[in-house]
């Protein structure tokens, strides 16, 4: 994926916003043929389809969230947008519980029309809205700046504590405590109603304490969340670690907003690409070793997570007060700077 981002950049053949937009399309597509592939091989297809359109989606949205918000207020808007997209997943859950328990359509017709749903509005959205301007001439190849390193090492932090959420935290809810499709649900519907009112506040919360205090109560919070994911017993406190868990996700902007403060306009686009290939590869590498670990103990999996929370803790504690470019990290000493410079020199260089 970063091989290929590397030759068709964002403004190679489209502007970022229309790539984000042609990106919405493909992943439409996707799914509307996914009920028509009812086969292994027929559902690689689909999903690597979808899952392109996704990645790039995600990628260039978040490049063009941080090139049109202005500093100040960033992180409030943020969690306008997270409310927002609550808001839409909770249409979206709705419509399909309505089109299968009353109206009775088959799952084929679902993914056609959710596909065709998807590519309809971003074709629309193609078509009739005009093109926002570009501050910055973006550079049009992946880079990787050592001035940035804390935002590598946080962002990486993040994918992995978000793998554990995403897929141990529900193998717990279904195999612990034996939670059918029903409360999954239920719990996912909470979860959105809840963000729609808590991710704007969030927002603005941010931009009152600032980005180190709010990393620090966010990563303080996941250090008891999967300490007590680890040895809860009460189904109804699971649910309640896992929409608390859920919750914080909110206060993921903060390492976005972050970025945005220190990072040279131009090359935003590049490393959301970037960050965003880097945060993926937990992606990659940690469910299979969590699957293996969660055979043998699931509390060990959460209580890694315990421990990878508390290293992001540490982490957050390098970010000044007044993040800025020639302002990444607080002082840590010439010979601390200087291994951290040799590490990503090396890393530059691969």
């Amino acid at each position: 994926m970063l091989f290929f981002k590397r030759w068709v950049s964002p403004n190679f053949l489209f502007r970022e916003q229309r790539l984000a937009l042609v990106s919405l399309m493909i992943m439409g597509i996707g799914i509307s043929l996914t009920g028509f592939f009812p086969t292994v091989i027929g559902l690689y297809f689909t999903t690597v389809l979808m899952s392109f359109g996704f990645h790039y989606f995600e990628a260039v949205n978040q490049s063009l969230s941080l090139q049109w918000l202005d500093k100040a207020d960033a992180a409030h808007n943020m969690g306008r947008l997270i409310a927002i997209g609550s808001g839409a997943s909770l249409l979206a859950y709705g419509s399909v519980y309505i089109a299968i328990e009353f109206i009775a359509l088959s799952m084929e017709s679902v993914y056609l029309i959710a596909g065709m749903v998807t590519v309809f509005i971003a074709a629309f959205a193609y078509l009739k809205f005009p093109e926002f301007p570009e501050y910055a001439e973006q550079i049009k190849k992946p880079i990787l700046r050592k001035r940035y390193w804390l935002f590598y090492a946080l962002t990486s932090m993040a994918g992995a504590r978000r793998q554990i959420f995403m897929v141990f935290a529900g193998f717990l809810m279904v195999e612990t405590f034996g939670f059918d499709v029903a409360a999954v649900a239920a719990m996912f519907f909470a979860n959105g109603v809840i963000n729609m009112w808590v991710a704007p506040r969030i927002g603005k919360l941010i931009v009152y304490w600032g980005e180190r205090r709010a990393l620090t109560l966010e990563y303080l919070g996941l250090i008891c969340i999967f300490t007590a994911y680890a040895f809860v017993e009460s189904p109804w406190i699971a649910v309640l670690l896992y929409v608390l868990d859920h919750l914080f996700f909110s206060m993921a902007i903060v390492i976005k907003t972050y970025f945005q403060k220190i990072a040279d306009p131009r090359e935003i686009a590049p490393t959301a690409s970037v960050a965003f290939t880097i945060n993926h590869i937990a992606a990659v590498v940690l469910p299979v070793f969590y699957g293996m670990l969660w055979l043998i103990s699931p509390a060990a999996v959460f209580l890694t997570g315990a421990v990878l929370s508390l290293g992001s803790l540490l982490l957050a504690q390098l970010i000044p007060d007044a993040p800025a470019r020639g302002e990444e990290t607080r002082n840590l000493g010439h010979n601390a700077n200087l291994r951290i410079s040799q590490v990503i020199n090396k890393l530059s260089k691969r």
